[in-house]
C-alpha cells in the first residue's frame, strides 16, 4: 500500500476508481488466504500510523486523516520470478477464492467507515497515483517481514 494524495484506476479509458489523499492498495491474494486474513489485513491498513502530525511524524492512521482508500487486486504480486525468466503465479488464489476475499478486505474498509474506491476485478486497469512521501508499506498475510 502506498500513501497517496491521489490515485484513480481506469478501464478502457473510463473512470472506475478515484480517490484523494489516503492509501493505494494493491491486493494480492493467495491461496492460503481466508475471510478472516482479509477482514484483519484491512484492520491493519486502516489503522496503520503512516500520516503525518502536526509535528511531522507518521503517527495518524488513515482513520485519523479520514482519507480515503483505492483498493486494486492484483494477482501479479505472488509472482514467483526466483526459478527462470517467466514468473509463476501457483502461489496466487484462483480468481472465485481471490474476488471473494477482494470484496470481504472492502467491505471489512467500509465497516471501519472508510471511503472505497476499486478497479474492475479481471480487467486490464491503468494506475495512476501520487505517492506521497513517498510511503510504500508491504503487509502480508503470512507475516514473512
Amino acid at each position: 500500500m502506498q500513501r497517496v494524495s491521489r490515485a484513480r484506476v481506469t478501464v478502457g479509458g473510463d473512470v472506475t476508481g478515484e480517490i484523494g489523499a489516503g492509501l493505494m492498495i494493491l491486493l494480492g491474494v493467495g491461496r492460503e488466504d481466508t475471510l478472516e486474513v482479509a477482514a484483519g489485513l484491512a484492520e491493519k491498513a486502516a489503522s496503520l500510523r503512516i500520516f503525518e502530525d502536526e509535528n511531522s511524524k507518521m503517527n495518524l492512521s488513515l482513520l485519523d486523516v479520514k482519507g480515503s482508500a483505492l483498493v486494486v487486486s492484483q494477482f501479479t504480486l505472488y509472482g514467483d520470478a526466483r526459478g527462470g525468466r517467466r514468473p509463476s503465479f501457483i502461489a496466487a488464489a484462483p480468481p472465485e477464492q481471490a474476488k471473494l476475499l477482494y470484496q470481504e478486505f472492502c467491505g471489512a474498509l467500509r465497516k471501519l467507515r472508510v471511503h472505497v474506491a476499486t478497479g474492475m476485478f479481471q480487467a486490464m486497469m491503468s494506475v495512476e497515483l501520487v505517492n506521497e512521501g513517498p510511503v510504500t508499506i508491504l503487509l502480508d498475510s503470512e507475516k514473512a517481514f
